[in-house]
């Protein structure tokens, strides 16, 4: 495994990050892997040199939290460990129950710690922009999480890009804890992002550590469609078509077999060489899956490679922020 800083802080995080979304419980989404079968999985993750993990309260409504924390208790060296997890959506039916409000991130973060088993996050991350919420009490409570010693980072996933930098100018005017990262969909087959977020991350020094990178298997040369996870999901069909999306699917099935490579490795290796990309974040229900990820760390493209895997994208509407 290799290693990168994530943005441009001190902070080094392996340039695969594992997403536990797919960890949890079966009664939140019937294609999430129970206890039992997610612990070989993160211990594999481990011995190859995962170091960086993402979840979010919302996962399994905090079962994920609760199976990562157990992982690294059992199997990791929480010094060298960067857990990352997220807040916003609701975890009750409560008015309070989700957002951005004082009220909700003190909540969260305290619960979160509390399913994870640790004393403090390293990378504290809103899940969605807050309309409802002054973007001022947002940042100051996330301050003060810092502050407190309960998180050691910030990040922030997808919203528009002037969002984002409306919240990094009141960080930098009020004197508090900065965003280091964004966590947004970016891959090869939804490149929307290009446009304003990763101009803006690039210039700001700001992370990223895309969702998605293998766009729902498609990338990986899976028949997508047909999982489990296709059909109950239902942003699959919003966000690719075929008629968009099958030149490119040929262009990395063409480049990984001259490659003598998988699919999944090519599409990885393509988003690993765009800046500002730490590291994407990929999900794992098999341990091949963990194999092919971490083969894709030494994969090179040559720009010829690199302009037959772009050219055929075509704009596409962006629904990102669902």
């Amino acid at each position: 495994m290799k290693y990168v800083n994530l943005g441009a802080t001190g902070l080094r995080v392996s340039k695969i990050c594992l997403g536990c979304m797919t960890y949890g419980s079966s009664k939140w989404r019937p294609w999430v892997l129970e206890d039992e079968a997610s612990q070989p999985l993160l211990r594999k993750a481990i011995d190859l040199g995962i170091n960086f993990f993402d979840t979010a309260n919302v996962y399994s409504t905090g079962v994920s939290e609760e199976i990562l924390g157990r992982a690294i208790k059992a199997h990791g060296d929480r010094d060298n460990m960067v857990i990352a997890t997220k807040l916003f959506f609701p975890m009750n039916s409560g008015p309070n129950g989700m957002g951005l409000s004082r009220k909700h991130i003190m909540q969260a973060i305290d619960a979160s710690l509390k399913r994870l088993q640790m004393d403090y996050i390293d990378l504290y991350q809103i899940h969605r922009f807050d309309p409802r919420t002054p973007i001022e009490e947002t940042l100051d409570a996330l301050n003060d999480v810092v502050r407190a010693g309960k998180v050691r980072y910030l990040g922030a996933s997808s919203m528009h890009a002037w969002q984002f930098m409306k919240m990094l100018a009141i960080q930098q005017r009020e004197g508090f804890a900065r965003f280091i990262s964004m966590q947004n969909q970016y891959s090869l087959l939804y490149r929307e992002e290009e446009r304003e977020m990763i101009p803006l991350c690039r210039e700001e020094g700001i992370g990223m550590i895309p969702w998605s990178p293998l766009a729902r298997g498609l990338l990986a040369g899976s028949k997508a469609a047909g999982t489990q996870r296709a059909q109950t999901d239902e942003m699959m069909a919003q966000l690719f078509k075929p008629e968009n999306d099958q030149p490119i699917i040929d262009a990395v099935s063409n480049i990984a077999r001259a490659h003598n490579t998988g699919m999944a490795q090519v599409a990885l290796a393509w988003l690993m060489s765009k800046q500002p990309v730490s590291a994407p974040i990929i999900g794992a229900s098999k341990s091949a899956q963990l194999d092919d990820a971490a083969a894709a760390v030494e994969v090179k493209l040559s720009e010829d490679e690199v302009k037959q895997l772009e050219t055929p994208y075509r704009p596409r509407k962006n629904i990102a922020f669902q």
